[in-house]
């Protein structure tokens, strides 16, 4: 088999027909078997299972033959027949209960199936530089590439005999100040130069090296390129010259768009990782970054041409002190910014298409969204070339459908493309509604809610029109893979479960050039008098506020699974009530990462999850917190292997590729605290750990004997 086939988890066997040997019988003896009960029937519903039973472990045994469809149990012993060794953390595949699809995702993390698969294949080829790079992709899921670092280490030589005899100049030689690419790749992943020998081991914890005769450099690249197709650019000056790619107006620098390697000994180069785009990169290779379907393109007032290549300049516009000519366009995709001349300013509006680095699939993106099929929902599809324009002339049409009993109480509002929508929207439910919002597949479409009135507030206002209906009558709301900026969500009245997946409520409403916050202490979704059930999941946010009866009504359940809660700053207050009271609210967190203070009345559990600012319950004899961390001063519930070593971050602030990732230098404590040997916080289930100890033991398994081997992150 050959080890670039694709292999997946075996799929669960379909159950059979129970009824199956019942209709093999006469018609007379079901007759029979009816007027008594069925208890033939039923009998034979016990006996078909068991032999549907027997049939599939007969079934499961012929599939774990082979390394495909082994299950996974069975892969270390298929593995030990070629020598396999099992990667750190395979075990607790096997005997650890996980969340969910825990144990599938760890298990993707370690990755046995195709590492065994490729075993015999690898060690043929062991020792060579395209097989690290496949090791990483396969064991690791990462994309790399392999140096050999003892080949730019320099030789001091005299200067006059600098290019003279064989091979000399193939090494060491002296720095080209006219070349600029070569200066501005410096001592990276694709840097050619030499430099002086480094006897600091590859593998350092402290500081690494590796530029010795026996240094080889695996650089690995863990943010992945997301794509954003026809999205508005923002605007950020009245003259219309100013623009950022990001729609939030804060400077997010461009990645390449990955393109597979042709060939399996083909060696990585800058067109094949998600790497970040440089000013001297992109001037000297233009054409291979611009352009429909590669890393970025720029459309001027609503034309499908995108700007001549002809016409784009780079430029350094960190100071938007450069102004282009008349007809040109200046980029920096350092920043993401362009800049117009004063006589060519765009009139109708720039859309970009373009790539960003983020970690995972987590808030508003255009990546594959996991979602169950509704045949009982009707569809109301908004969008170019869609019956409906805007959002609310979607929900009035579902609105009329449902009071005329024309559909059912699930109604779905699919937005069908990128773009921004600058309305107000006020969901006024009936008892029984089942509203879900929701962007199509590949889109993340952009509400953007402005100041539209000047004597109330402008936010997104989802109330409850009846107070005294049942329970399960309660309408429910459904808000998945947007981006919401500008204001907040107002939830009120007797509503059932307000559900945010896969969105994001941009922190502090927008944001600064800067990635600083537009309005930090403004919430993102306040529960103002309501019965609601908040529910987000993989989703950023910012504060959430909760006003309510604090005597006559229960207290409000709030679940936040796989996401960022953001008040923008340690001392802020992530969740409240107002004047910093307690939230009349029962908190559960899982895998989340709370940037600010949490002031509730409870919290029921609270698992692999970090806060970074202090934890504060009315009701300590509720609930426990385990394998999370909270900043010492806390008063919380009973603790279980909770750490007291303080996280370090890469970046807390919402708009940077690194947002919410525990720093290489975070305290083992935290980077390895989960139940399940993960790292704590919105990115547990990365399995970074795991991946990377992966990667290590195999690196150290394939590279020749006395080499000095190391894993450099580039992101």
């Amino acid at each position: 088999m050959s080890p670039d086939t694709q292999l997946e988890t075996p799929a669960p066997v379909v159950p059979r027909e129970p009824d199956g040997l019942a209709e093999l019988l006469p018609r007379w003896h079901l007759l029979r078997d009816a007027e008594e009960g069925e208890p033939l029937r039923a009998l034979l519903a016990v006996i078909a299972e068991q032999l549907d039973r027997v049939r599939d472990g007969v079934q499961q045994g012929y599939e774990d033959l082979f390394v495909e469809t082994a299950a996974p149990w069975v892969l270390p012993y298929l593995g030990d027949l070629v020598g396999y060794r099992t990667l750190p953390g395979y075990e607790r595949v096997l005997t650890t209960g996980l969340h969910g699809g825990g144990r599938a995702a760890l298990a993707e993390a370690v990755a046995p199936r195709r590492d065994v698969a490729a075993t015999v294949g690898n060690r043929r080829r062991k020792g060579t530089l395209h097989l690290l790079e496949e090791l990483s992709e396969r064991v690791a899921g990462w994309p790399a590439r392999a140096v050999e670092l003892s080949r730019q280490v320099a030789h001091t030589q005299p200067v006059k005999l600098y290019g003279t005899g064989p091979h000399r100049g193939e090494r060491g030689r002296l720095a080209d100040l006219r070349d600029g690419a070569e200066l501005a790749l410096g001592s990276g992943p694709f840097a050619n130069s030499a430099r002086t020998v480094d006897v600091r081991r590859a593998e350092s914890r402290h500081r690494q090296g590796g530029w010795s005769p026996a240094g080889v450099a695996l650089f690995v690249w863990r943010l992945k390129a997301y794509a954003l197709t026809r999205t508005p650019a923002y605007c950020i000056d009245r003259a219309r010259n100013l623009y950022t790619f990001s729609i939030l107006g804060n400077d997010t620098p461009l990645v390449t768009k990955p393109f597979p390697e042709p060939s399996p000994a083909h060696i990585a180069t800058v067109d094949n990782v998600p790497a970040f785009i440089t000013r001297r990169l992109l001037h000297d290779r233009l054409l291979d970054y611009y352009g429909p379907g590669k890393s970025f393109v720029i459309r001027l007032d609503g034309e499908d041409n995108p700007v001549p290549p002809s016409d784009i300049v780079v430029a350094d516009l960190s100071d938007w002190r450069y102004r282009p000519k008349r007809g040109q366009v200046a980029v920096d995709p350092e920043l993401g910014r362009m800049a117009f001349g004063s006589r060519s300013a765009p009139r109708q509006g720039v859309w970009v298409d373009y790539h960003y680095a983020s970690a995972a699939d987590m808030g508003g993106g255009e990546y594959e969204r996991d979602r169950e099929p509704r045949p009982d929902a009707e569809f109301y599809r908004v969008g170019p070339g869609q019956p409906y324009r805007q959002i609310m002339d979607a929900y009035r049409a579902w609105q009329h459908d449902r009071r005329a009993d024309r559909t059912g109480p699930a109604g779905i509002i699919e937005i069908t493309h990128s773009g921004a929508y600058q309305e107000q929207l006020d969901f006024d439910l009936d008892p029984g509604d089942r509203l879900e919002l929701r962007a199509a597949e590949g889109t993340r479409p952009v509400i953007r809610l402005l100041d539209w009135y000047s004597n109330r507030p402008d936010a997104l206002n989802i109330r409850a029109v009846s107070d005294d209906c049942a329970p399960h009558e309660r309408p429910r709301v459904v808000l998945d893979g947007l981006l919401v900026a500008g204001r907040g969500i107002n939830v009120a009245g007797a509503m059932g479960a307000v559900v945010v997946r896969h969105s994001t409520l941009a922190p502090g409403w927008s944001l600064e050039p800067e990635c600083e916050p537009h309005s930090p202490e403004e919430p993102s979704i306040v529960l103002d008098r309501t019965t609601a059930c908040l529910q987000i999941e993989h989703s950023i946010l910012g504060t959430i506020e909760v006003i309510g009866d604090e005597v006559g009504e229960d207290p409000l359940d709030i679940h936040l699974r796989d996401s960022v809660l953001d008040a923008t700053a340690d001392d802020r207050e992530a969740l409240s009530a107002p004047d910093c009271r307690h939230a009349h609210a029962v908190l559960h967190l899982h895998r989340t990462t709370v940037i600010g203070e949490i002031h509730t009345h409870a919290v029921q559990i609270a698992e692999n999850s970090v806060l970074t600012g202090r934890l504060h319950v009315a009701r300590r004899g509720i609930g426990c917190l385990r394998h999370s961390y909270v900043p010492t001063g806390s008063r919380t519930p009973r603790r279980h292997r909770c750490p007291d070593t303080k996280p370090l971050f890469t970046s807390l602030r919402y708009g940077t590729p690194w947002y919410g990732l525990p720093a290489d230098r975070c305290p083992e404590e935290i980077r390895r605290g989960a139940d399940d040997g993960a790292e704590m916080g919105a990115f547990h289930d990365l399995y970074r750990p795991q991946r990377e100890d992966g990667l290590r033991a195999r690196l150290a398994e394939y590279t020749p004997a006395g080499t000095d081997a190391g894993i450099f992150f580039v992101t």
